[in-house]
C-alpha cells in the first residue's frame, strides 16, 4: 500500500474542495484531494452563474478571480417579469453588495488550473475512499486509484464531496452538524424561445 502524509485530505473536486485546496495552500497548509470522477466529467456538470460578493471575495483572496474579473458581468439588479409588467430588484440598495455573471463552470476550471500550476495533488478516478478514525486525533482516508490502493494520513478530512458522499455518510450521526441557510424564495431559470 502507498503510504501518503498531508496536513488536510480534501474529499472531492467540484469547486468547495478546489477552492479549500487553493485557500489552505495560500497559508501553507499542505493538502490532497481525492475525486471519484474525472477532471473532464466534474468540468462537464454545468451549474449556476450567478456569484455572490462573498464567493467573489473568496476567488479574489484565493487568487483565482483574474479571469472572472475581465470576463464576468457585474449586476447590481434583477427584473422579474409578470404579467407583461417588468419588476426590477435592485440587489445594490438592498444589500449594499452586487452579483458576479460567471459560470460554475469556469470558476471550476480556474481552481483546477491554478492548483495543477501550483503543482498540488489531486488523485482523479479514485475508486473506495473510506475515511477511517474520524473521530481520533490520526485520522486517515484509504482509496484505490490506477490500480494501486493508497493510505493518506493527515490532520484533518475535509469532505467537500456533497450531501450523498462519503464524508457525510461516514460522519457518526450523534458527531455532524449540519449549517444549512434557507432562503424564503427559490430562483427558476427559464429559457424561452422567444
Amino acid at each position: 500500500m502507498n503510504v501518503l502524509k498531508t496536513q488536510v485530505a480534501i474529499i472531492g473536486a467540484g469547486p468547495a474542495g478546489l477552492l479549500l485546496g487553493q485557500l489552505l495552500n495560500k497559508k501553507g497548509i499542505s493538502n490532497i484531494i481525492v475525486e471519484r470522477v474525472t477532471g473532464e466529467y466534474v468540468l462537464g456538470r454545468i451549474r449556476a452563474g450567478i456569484l455572490e460578493q462573498g464567493m467573489v471575495k473568496l476567488l479574489k483572496e484565493a487568487g483565482v478571480a483574474d479571469r472572472m474579473m475581465a470576463e464576468g458581468e457585474e449586476h447590481d439588479g434583477v427584473e422579474i417579469s409578470v404579467d407583461n409588467a417588468r419588476y426590477r430588484v435592485d440587489l445594490k440598495s438592498l444589500s449594499g453588495e452586487t452579483v458576479m455573471c460567471y459560470g460554475q463552470t469556469e470558476v471550476t476550471r480556474d481552481l483546477m488550473e491554478a492548483r495543477q500550476k501550483a503543482g498540488l495533488k489531486t488523485y482523479y478516478e479514485s475508486s473506495n475512499a473510506t475515511l477511517h478514525d474520524v473521530k481520533s486525533d490520526a485520522p486517515y482516508v484509504t482509496f484505490e486509484h490506477s490500480g494501486e490502493n493508497y493510505k493518506l494520513e493527515c490532520d484533518y478530512i475535509a469532505g467537500c464531496d456533497g450531501f450523498h458522499g462519503v464524508s457525510r455518510q461516514t460522519i457518526p450521526a450523534e458527531c455532524r452538524k449540519e449549517f444549512e441557510r434557507v432562503y424564503p424564495f427559490g430562483w427558476l431559470g427559464v429559457l424561452s424561445d422567444t
